[in-house]
């Protein structure tokens, strides 16, 4: 997600870093980079000749502050002028109203409407703890009602069993009737597309709009446009039509995590002036995030983006796993099983390279590094080799003998050394997480004196120099986080 405009920022940043002030001059190689960068994001010409513009006078005006790095000033300035464009701030569903919610899914062939749809009940029921109800309305292509039946079941909601010899409208109408019956909290109508934006479509989306009209004083109406990331400004060309035909009250982009360059994410709400409330970044139906356009543009920054990863841990780590593993560090115990257990954690929240990403400064790092695949299908061969381990073995490994390594290589499909040398290493993490413990425990006994630190008063060792209060905090070219 955004590694295009990530590395052209990194790039067009180095021209000022070092620079003792912010001129017009040591700016103009600068300024010419990012915008070159933008532009090839696909992001719409009036959007990146605006922010320039804003970005050169801000960097330029009274508003700089004196004393501060100009590298680290600048960098604040386009991040600030990017949550700008992007909309300052997050736009959530209306769902604390005391009224059902109906969200109208709207969008082109081919864009994720049906798959959006699913997963945004997944995310209401999970997340919001909402009653939602699912209503195929696509009554143009056959397999979208199965398709939208098979994603409800795998996301345990209720899909409304549409009668497709209808008008989409009657079908909106039917399925509607019968949710507010069942006293449904939010009913979301998974509408048809085209391969293109025609007539005949938005006449299509305005009836069914008008007859969900009709329900205004006992619902709450939604219109989200779903949109293909990897298009581009196209993108941002699809939802002008529709918001001019239909109404629309907020967009969604899809397949955030292929090699889409984030111009559409950039430019929709400037040209359109709907906000962006979601953003797909996977295949799953768990992979659903809320548009947070300060979050973005750390990501965009190489900032990263704990908050998010945060959240997810939150969503995605069983507290209950968590806390019995913690009990068990503190008695001095770590056991493969613990290991794997941490590893299929980690995996719940994305690939290696995902989470990675979402930490300050690791982009530039991840692109020196490269190919991280080989890494995750290491990770995979142990996983696989634990597996083929006993309950007992994973428990205490030090009953692990010749023979027993021997029926493990053979169940995981690996060789004699690679078993003995995880076994070699496993020994060498146990030791450094009792370690660890040991440290936790001292730092905490101590810490109203802050006794037993090295470096600290009253420790042991020597007390370390005070670092230069400039130098704290700083990020990526030297930034500070903020």
């Amino acid at each position: 997600m955004f590694d295009f405009l990530n590395e052209k920022f990194s790039d067009a940043f180095k021209t000022i870093a070092g620079k003792s002030k912010i001129t017009e001059s040591n700016i103009e190689e600068t300024l010419a980079a990012v915008k070159n960068a933008l532009l090839l994001a696909d992001v719409n010409f009036k959007v990146v000749k605006d922010f320039i513009a804003k970005v050169k006078e801000k960097s330029l005006g009274e508003k700089v502050i004196r004393g501060v790095n100009p590298g680290e000033q600048f960098v604040k300035i386009v991040h600030d002028e990017l949550v700008q464009i992007m909309g300052t701030q997050n736009t959530e569903l209306p769902l604390e109203e005391k009224k059902p919610l109906v969200v109208l899914v709207v969008g082109l062939n081919g864009q994720g409407k049906t798959t959006f749809s699913a997963k945004l009940a997944l995310y209401l029921k999970e997340r919001k703890n909402k009653k939602v109800w699912l209503i195929p309305a696509d009554t143009y292509r056959p397999a979208a009602k199965e398709q939208l039946k098979v994603l409800a079941a795998s996301a345990q909601v209720y899909c409304y069993d549409s009668d497709l010899s209808q008008t989409p409208a009657k079908v909106a109408r039917a399925g509607i009737d019968k949710a507010l019956e069942e006293n449904i909290e939010v009913i979301i109508v998974d509408t048809a597309g085209r391969l293109h934006v025609d007539q005949e479509l938005m006449q299509e989306l305005k009836d069914v709009k008008a007859t969900v009209a009709q329900y205004q004083s006992k619902i709450v109406l939604e219109s989200l446009l779903v949109a293909d990331a990897m298009t581009g400004q196209e993108a941002v060309n699809v939802a002008k039509s529709f918001h001019d035909d239909i109404g629309l009250t907020g967009a969604v982009l899809t397949k955030m995590d292929s090699d889409a360059k984030g111009g559409a994410a950039l430019s929709i709400r400037t040209m359109t002036g709907i906000p962006l409330r979601f953003i797909s970044t996977g295949e799953k139906l768990k992979d659903l995030e809320l548009f947070h356009p300060d979050r973005m543009a750390k990501r965009i920054l190489d900032m990263g983006d704990v908050v998010s990863l945060v959240e997810k841990a939150q969503t995605e780590i069983n507290e209950d796993e968590a806390t019995s593993m913690m009990k068990n560090l503190e008695k001095g115990k770590f056991t493969i099983d613990d290991f794997l257990k941490q590893m299929e954690m980690m995996s719940r929240l994305g690939s290696m390279g995902s989470i990675l990403k979402m930490l300050p400064g690791m982009g530039g790092m991840l692109r020196q590094v490269g190919d991280l695949s080989p890494a995750e299908n290491e990770i995979k061969r142990i996983k696989v080799m634990i597996q083929s381990m006993t309950k007992s073995e994973r428990t205490d490994y030090k009953i692990i003998n010749e023979s027993r390594i021997g029926r493990i290589a053979r169940g995981s499909g690996t060789k004699l050394e690679q078993v003995k040398d995880f076994l070699q290493k496993f020994k060498q993490m146990e030791k450094m997480m009792g370690q660890m413990m040991g440290m936790m425990k001292g730092g905490m006994a101590g810490l109203a004196g802050m006794g037993g630190l090295p470096g600290m008063p009253g420790g042991g060792g020597k007390e370390r120099k005070k670092k230069d209060p400039a130098s704290r905090g700083k990020g990526p070219w030297g930034n500070r986080y903020f």
